[in-house]
C-alpha cells in the first residue's frame, strides 16, 4: 500500500518484453493502430507473439483500463463564437449539412483526451470533397499509445480530473472550519503582512529596473508632456539616454535652487543591488567651467561648487550653474553596479538666458570590457573601416576580429613590388575610399603552377576573406540577418592557353565593389551598405621555359558605388476651405 491519497498508476517497465499487438475497434469506424504492451514483469526471453484471435493470458488482466473523463466527441476547441458557426470548425454543433459544404479545410482535425494513456479516444474529423455537396466525415476511434512509459490501469479514479473546490455557504462553513486549520484576527496581533518588495525580493538589476538609492531612486531629469524638466523621473538599468530639457528659474533664487547645484546630483548614494545595504557613491570624475564667451576650462579640483549670485549693475549674474549632466555607472554580468562617476559642465548664467536649458546623459559599461570601436552611428562614417565577420554556419551569430582594422583588407603595395615578399602585409577597406593595389609575380619554371596558384590566391583574398559585411557602422554581431552577404564570383580569361599542355592559370585581380546608399532623412541621411561583390578574376599563362622568368601583375582594386534613388520632396496638400456665408450674406440684393 502506498501513502493514503496518492494515486497508484501502473506504468510498463523498461525491462519488460514488449510484442505486437493488433488495434482495438473503434466506436464508430475501424483504424488500426500498432502498440506496444507488457508480456512479463521478470526479465528472461520474449514470448512468441500471440496468435490473433486468442484470449490474453490471465496474467495481463490486472484492472481495467481507465475510462475518459473528457468526452473528446463533445469537445470542440475551435468552437469561438456561441449560437454561431465558426468557419472551418468541423466540430462546431452550431455548424449545418449546408456549412460544412462550403468549408476548405477543418482548422482542429483531430481531438484527443489524455495522451499519457495506453488506449485512449480520438474524435477525427474531415471533409470528403468528392461528394456533392462536400461532406463532413466524423470517425471516433481508439488511438493506441505505442510508447511503453505509458497508463495502462489506475485504482485512483479522482486522479483522471480536477476535483472542484467546495465553496463555502452558510450550510457548510462550521464544517469547513472543523476540518482546516482555522485562522485569527486580532488587531493586536504581531503578524506583519509582507509589502511587496518583501513579498518578491530581488538579487540584482534587471533591464529596465529603477535604479534605487538610499533615500527613494536616482533621478535622471527628462522632459515629459513638455520641454519643461520634470524631476522625477527615475534613471532606468541598462537604459542609455540623453535628453535635453528647460527650467523656468527666477534667477534671483538661483543659490536656492536644487536643481542648478551639483550637490543635487552628486548627493545620493545607488544601491548596489535593490533592496540591500550596499552602497556605491556617486564620484565626481571632471568637472568643466563654461564662460559667457563659450570658452570652456577643465578644473584640476572636483569640489562640489555652489551656485553664487552676482550683482553687476543692471545684469544679474548667477556661476557655477550646472548646465550638463553625464553618468557613467559600471555593472556586472550580475546585474550589480559597482561604480557611479559623474561630469559636470558648470556655467555662468544672465538675465538675458532665462529660460535656462540643461542636457543630461547616462551610460552604462559592464566591468572588464572594453567599448568596440564603432564605424558609424548608425550609417557609415567616410574613412572608418567596413565592419565584416564570417558566419561558420546557418543560423549562427557574426564572428569578427577584435581588430576593426583586419576585419576586411586587400594587399598592401610596397617599394619591392615582389608577391612573394609582401604575402601577410594587408591594409583596411575604408569606407568611401575607393583603392588599388597590386604587385609583381615572377613565375618561373622551378615553381609548380599549382603551388603558385594557391600563394597568390591566399594573396588576394587574405588569411580568412568575410563572408558577410555589416549594413551599417554600429550594427551588432548578434542580428546576423540584418548582414549583406558577399557574393564571391570567380570568373576565368584567356582559356585558349588552357588548352595548351605547359599553361598555368593564375588568380590575378581581386575586384571588391561595395554598393550603398543614403538611408533616413533628407535632413542627416546614414550611408547604408546594400550589397557587396569580391570577384576573383583569373587568367591562363604559358609556363616559361628553363632558365626564363615571366612577370606577372596581381592587383586589388575597391570601389564604391552610391546606389541611392534621388530624393524626392513631399509636400504636404493644400488645405480645403471650407467657408460657408451665412444665408442672409447679399441681403437685402438677393
Amino acid at each position: 500500500m502506498g501513502p493514503r491519497g496518492l494515486p497508484l498508476l501502473l506504468l510498463l517497465g523498461c525491462g519488460a518484453s514488449v510484442s505486437a499487438q493488433a488495434g482495438a475497434t473503434p466506436a464508430v469506424t475501424t483504424e488500426r493502430f500498432n502498440y506496444t504492451e507488457a508480456a512479463s514483469a521478470t526479465l528472461g526471453p520474449s514470448p512468441q507473439p500471440r496468435p490473433p484471435g486468442t484470449s490474453r493470458p490471465p496474467g495481463l488482466s490486472s484492472g481495467p483500463r481507465p475510462t475518459p473523463v473528457t468526452d473528446v466527441a463533445a469537445l470542440c476547441v475551435c468552437d469561438l463564437s456561441p449560437a454561431q458557426c465558426d468557419v472551418n470548425c468541423c466540430c462546431d454543433p452550431d455548424c449545418s449539412s449546408v456549412d460544412f459544404s462550403v468549408f476548405s479545410t477543418c482548422s482542429v482535425p483531430v481531438v484527443t483526451g489524455d495522451s499519457q494513456f495506453c488506449s485512449q479516444k480520438a474524435a477525427i474529423y474531415s471533409l470528403n470533397f468528392t461528394a456533392d455537396p462536400p461532406q463532413r466525415i466524423f470517425k471516433l476511434v481508439d488511438r493506441i499509445n505505442p510508447s511503453i512509459f505509458c497508463i495502462r490501469n489506475t485504482n485512483y479514479k479522482p486522479a483522471l480530473s480536477f476535483i472542484n473546490p467546495e465553496v463555502p455557504d452558510e450550510n457548510n462553513f462550521d464544517k469547513l472550519m472543523k476540518t482546516s486549520d482555522g485562522f485569527t484576527l486580532n488587531a493586536e496581533s504581531d503578524v506583519s503582512f509582507p509589502t511587496k518588495l518583501d513579498a518578491l525580493p530581488t538579487a540584482k538589476y534587471e533591464y529596465g529596473a529603477r535604479l534605487q538609492t538610499s533615500d527613494s531612486f536616482l533621478r535622471f531629469p527628462s522632459p515629459l508632456t513638455s520641454s519643461l524638466c520634470t524631476d522625477e523621473n527615475p534613471a532606468a538599468f541598462l537604459v542609455n539616454q540623453a535628453v535635453k530639457c528647460t527650467r523656468e528659474i527666477n534667477l534671483e533664487e538661483c543659490e536656492k535652487i536644487e536643481a542648478l547645484s551639483m550637490a543635487y546630483y552628486s548627493g545620493p548614494e545607488i544601491l548596489r543591488v535593490p533592496n540591500s545595504r550596499t552602497k556605491v557613491p556617486i564620484t565626481v570624475k571632471s568637472v568643466i567651467i563654461q564662460s559667457l564667451n563659450k570658452t570652456l576650462t577643465r578644473l584640476e579640483n572636483t569640489t562640489i561648487l555652489q551656485p553664487a549670485l552676482i550683482n553687476t549693475g543692471p545684469v544679474t549674474l548667477c556661476s557655477n550653474v550646472v548646465l550638463e549632466v553625464k553618468y557613467g555607472l559600471t555593472y556586472t554580468d550580475a546585474g550589480d553596479v559597482t561604480k557611479a562617476d559623474l561630469s559636470f559642465l558648470l556655467g555662468t548664467v544672465s538675465s538675458v538666458v532665462v529660460p535656462l536649458q540643461q542636457k543630461f546623459a547616462i551610460h552604462f559599461i559592464q566591468q572588464n570590457t572594453k567599448p568596440v570601436p564603432l564605424s558609424g552611428n548608425p550609417g557609415y562614417v567616410v574613412g572608418l573601416p567596413l565592419a565584416a565577420g564570417v558566419q561558420p554556419q546557418k543560423g549562427s551569430g557574426i564572428i569578427q576580429t577584435t581588430n576593426r582594422y583586419g576585419q576586411l583588407t586587400i594587399l598592401r603595395s610596397t617599394t619591392e613590388q615582389d608577391c612573394l615578399a609582401i604575402e601577410g602585409i594587408r591594409t583596411p577597406v575604408l569606407f568611401g575610399y575607393n583603392m588599388q593595389s597590386g604587385c609583381k609575380l615572377r613565375l618561373t619554371k622551378a615553381l609548380p603552377c599549382w603551388l603558385m596558384a594557391q600563394k597568390v590566391e591566399s594573396l588576394l583574398k587574405g588569411q580568412r576573406f568575410p563572408d558577410h559585411v555589416a549594413p551599417f557602422g554600429n550594427s551588432r554581431a548578434q542580428d546576423a540577418l540584418d548582414w549583406v552577404p558577399v557574393h564571391f564570383i570567380t570568373q576565368s580569361y584567356n582559356m585558349k592557353h588552357s588548352i595548351l599542355q605547359d599553361s598555368c592559370q593564375l588568380p590575378v585581380a581581386l575586384v571588391i565593389e561595395v554598393k550603398w546608399t543614403k538611408y533616413g532623412s533628407l535632413l542627416n541621411p546614414q550611408a547604408r551598405v546594400v550589397n557587396v561583390t569580391a570577384n576573383l578574376i583569373s587568367s591562363s599563362f604559358p609556363e616559361p621555359s628553363a632558365g626564363h622568368e615571366k612577370l606577372i601583375l596581381v592587383s586589388t582594386a575597391v570601389t564604391f558605388v552610391d546606389v541611392s534613388a534621388p530624393a524626392e520632396a513631399g509636400f504636404r496638400a493644400l488645405p480645403a476651405i471650407n467657408a460657408r456665408l451665412p444665408f442672409d450674406f447679399f441681403f437685402p440684393f438677393v
